[in-house]
């Protein structure tokens, strides 16, 4: 096994400068939402442990799902002490919430590389390969090549810190948070804001500057503004959640039969 390589779809996408797709997981339990995401031409799913109730058991069959299936899973996670337990369940990168600064980055890859770029421990049999065993080097090059750190920039200060985030070793992306921001920034729900906009700007310049990318987060609802970061240059769109794709979906055909009444 001395080529051994583990694929991750996203990151094959962003090499050739295209654009991927993420939907996220927060309300299904059963491991066929990994199914449906791709059959609908997502490129990708996160499980999302900071806004649900899932389990880390739950957490590991949907991404062992997805692997399965041929797009790349994901977890966001509220510690970092959770890192190794969902990659060693399957997941092929972590999103790590509210990440300020340049330290905070580096204890994010220490906690989800190998040596000799992080501090990952070793597990034998992991679903990545099938629960065969390549071996230490193998599996450690392998798996360091195919998972992505993904930081979230939710907070003004990030936008401040930016370059210094995106010159972290292992930090692959960084995925905005945009309710949180317009939050922090003391102009919630106020997407359309030149703050918003200057913030975009600022951190796809600092990952352009790296060889980084730059994710769309909280903009399910507003496509001509995620389209505006696109074209802006950021590379990553997480679209929405299960929740929101049944909820609207479901009121959609609701309304349609209440409109037979007239």
């Amino acid at each position: 096994m001395s080529d051994l390589v583990v694929r991750n779809p996203v990151k094959e996408r962003l090499a050739r400068g295209e654009v991927a797709s993420s939907m996220t997981v927060r309300l299904t339990r059963s491991i066929e939402i990994a199914q449906l995401a791709k059959s609908a031409g997502f490129d990708s799913l996160y499980v999302d442990l900071e806004h649900s109730s899932l389990s880390l058991e739950t957490t590991s069959a949907i991404c062992c799902a997805a692997l399965a299936c041929g797009i790349a899973p994901f977890v966001r996670v509220p510690q970092l002490e959770l890192v190794q337990r969902v990659l060693d369940g399957g997941a092929l990168g972590i999103i790590v919430p509210d990440v300020r600064n340049a330290a905070q980055a580096r204890e994010a890859v220490r906690a989800a590389k190998y040596p000799p770029l992080g501090e990952r421990g070793f597990a034998t049999a992991l679903p990545h390969f099938q629960y065969r065993s390549p071996g230490a080097k193998q599996q450690y090059a392998a798996l360091n090549e195919a998972t992505m750190v993904v930081v979230q920039f939710e907070s003004a200060e990030c936008i401040e810190r930016a370059d210094e985030i995106f010159a972290v070793h292992g930090v692959d992306m960084v995925l905005f948070g945009t309710n949180d921001m317009t939050a922090d920034m003391g102009i919630p729900g106020d997407y359309e804001n030149p703050r918003v906009r200057d913030a975009y700007a600022r951190a796809i310049a600092a990952a352009k500057k790296h060889g980084k990318h730059v994710g769309v987060g909280g903009l399910g609802g507003r496509p001509k503004l995620t389209a505006e970061f696109v074209k802006m240059g950021a590379r990553y769109v997480s679209t929405g959640t299960d929740l929101g794709f049944l909820l609207s979906a479901a009121t959609e055909q609701a309304r349609q039969v209440r409109a037979l009444e007239t």
